[in-house]
């Protein structure tokens, strides 16, 4: 009987060592805090899946109606410290927070949320493949990125990441145009016009981190420490200019619809 109960410790540490039995799914939850005075909020839940896949669930509400919403994993495996900024990253002074004011805290793209296809950050804002808000402003999105689409070390950094939806409607008028903030400051530091501010500013974002309010990490998924703030450097001019080439591409739909 004795032999049997050391026995018993044993296979079970066995057990817990075999990947996928001891631990199947894991999830980290976050709830998505609103941005630039959108009233945007939700909640987000990333599942790490026994398989090596990623499973991405987001139901947000109080965006703009009928409008794409580009959405992203934004931060690091690396160590550097991103998280979501708050009003001192307008440095204009103009009241919002714009992509290249935020994306020093946030980071540049991850993973690209879209809904369809590609994941990388070349799609940060590849409106035809964003989820669209309904008519009341609600959007849900579901999606699982395999394995082989992941970025190195992602599953077991989960909590090093965070979630941003972007889009606002500065004046009120039910969608992105050049009268509410005027011409997206993105785009005129590269020589484009035509492109609203709005369509490219933060409306909402959710830091994965143990650390952040409201998130909750399940199921002990492996993270790093997230202690070291380094410089964006060249990824930060990347970001930018994946976000700035498809939000031309938003304008042109626009304009055809």
């Amino acid at each position: 009987m004795k032999a049997l109960l050391l026995a018993v410790p044993a296979a079970a540490a066995v057990l817990f060592a075999v990947p996928g039995v001891a631990f199947a799914d894991e999830s980290v939850h976050v709830k998505l805090d609103p941005l630039n005075h959108s009233g945007a909020s939700g909640t987000a839940t990333l599942t790490a899946m026994a398989d090596g896949d990623l499973g991405i669930s987001i139901r947000s509400t109080g965006l703009v109606p009928n409008s794409p919403h580009a959405q992203h994993l934004h931060g690091s495996i690396d160590g550097m410290d991103f998280h979501c900024p708050d009003m001192s990253a307008d440095k204009d002074g103009n009241g919002y927070v714009s992509t290249e004011e935020g994306m020093p805290t946030y980071g540049t793209i991850f993973i690209s949320l879209t809904t369809r296809g590609d994941t990388s950050p070349q799609s940060g804002l590849a409106v035809d493949r964003m989820p669209v808000a309904d008519a009341e402003g609600n959007l849900s999105y579901d999606r699982t990125i395999p394995a082989a689409d992941l970025p190195a070390g992602t599953l077991a950094h989960l909590k090093d990441l965070h979630v941003v939806q972007h889009g606002i409607d500065a004046n009120n008028n039910g969608g992105y145009d050049m009268d509410g903030l005027g011409e997206s400051t993105l785009a005129k530091s590269a020589g484009l016009s035509g492109i609203p501010q709005e369509a490219t500013d933060p409306a909402s974002c959710g830091m994965v981190s143990g650390a952040a309010a409201g998130s909750v990490p399940v199921g002990g998924v492996a993270t790093g420490d997230g202690s070291t703030r380094q410089a964006p450097g060249p990824m930060y001019a990347l970001g930018g200019l994946a976000l700035l080439g498809a939000a031309g591409a938003l304008i042109a739909r626009r304009r055809l619809t």
